[in-house]
């Protein structure tokens, strides 16, 4: 891989030369859509078992920029993992890829004029502690907080609901967290009113 030095390990399982092969590509891509990223680590750790599931793996990215770490697929217990080390390598990279063109788009300067946050579903609540979480697209699950709804009741919320998410950058101690939750519907506040 030219330039990018690249640094991948296996914990509580065997080395897999597929896997680190699709690691390679992956972080290849990445190092394309920014040319400032110095070291890339990759993590390939089997998390235990699930009855249901069986093994559950997770793959977590440390990336170096210039003044700043990033770092993604942090295990939680709301998602332990995957079943299929290759589908925890892509979710991973995934959000890697978000990160870093995140990254770069800060770095030129780059805003989005009238950006709609991504949306997700509302994958499970838990009204008694206040706080639940939506899935995004990827399968990835964000935390949030009843305090990060807005133009809506957190009561009000249900199981399968569309709503808008923007991310926070450090995650939480149940993995990534909203700073905002915004339901979509019929009904569903424009971003000029949500003032």
């Amino acid at each position: 891989m030219t330039g990018l030095p690249l640094e991948i390990s296996f914990r509580n399982t065997d080395r897999s030369p597929a896997v680190e092969r699709v690691v390679r590509q992956r972080a290849q891509a990445l190092a394309r859509h920014c040319d400032r990223l110095m070291h890339c680590r990759v993590v390939i750790e089997m998390t235990g078992r699930s009855q249901r599931k069986g093994r559950l793996y997770r793959a977590r990215i440390d990336m170096k920029l210039p003044r700043q770490i990033i770092s993604v697929g942090h295990a939680s217990k709301a998602n332990p993992g995957h079943a299929d080390v290759f589908l925890a390598v892509r979710h991973a990279f995934d959000a890697a890829s978000r990160r870093v063109q995140d990254f770069s788009r800060r770095r030129r300067g780059d805003v989005k004029l009238h950006e709609e946050p991504p949306h997700g579903r509302i994958a499970r609540l838990f009204p008694e502690d206040g706080y639940g979480f939506v899935r995004m697209p990827d399968g990835q699950e964000i935390y949030f907080h009843r305090n990060a709804v807005v133009g809506a009741a957190f009561e009000k919320l249900e199981v399968g609901e569309e709503v808008r998410v923007s991310v926070h950058e450090e995650e939480s101690e149940k993995g990534p967290q909203a700073g905002m939750v915004r339901p979509v519907g019929r009904h569903h506040l424009s971003p000029s009113s949500v003032g």
